[in-house]
């Protein structure tokens, strides 16, 4: 991609997208990103934050289940804050550095 402010809005909207709803909306911004562009940086950013919708809603569901024995209840506070701060932390990464990804600490990379 020769347009590196491109570049850092497609980056920026990827991991920003957590934001704009809990729904598919969210996790459609990047794979619409993946499957329309083809610049590394901004795919790597694509599949970052697709992995990680996909680890906050497999642990939002785990945590759900725990409820029921009385820990589910801060694990599902501690998972509200942190998909609150890691794409907020992943912004500022992004747009202090566009050239390069940025990668989510202590998530599973599924794609």
């Amino acid at each position: 991609m020769k347009n590196k402010e491109q570049r850092k809005i497609l980056s920026l909207l990827c991991h920003g997208s957590v934001f704009f709803s809990f729904l598919i909306v969210s996790i459609a911004i990047p794979i619409a990103v993946l499957l329309l562009y083809e610049d590394p940086i901004v795919l790597e950013n694509a599949k970052e934050s697709l992995n990680l919708h996909i680890n906050l809603y497999g642990c939002a569901i785990a945590f759900f289940f725990l409820v029921f024995i009385l820990i589910g209840i801060p694990l599902l506070f501690l998972l509200a804050i942190a998909s609150f701060v890691m794409p907020i932390i992943a912004i500022i990464k992004v747009y202090r550095n566009p050239q390069r990804p940025y990668y989510y600490p202590f998530i599973i990379r599924l794609v």
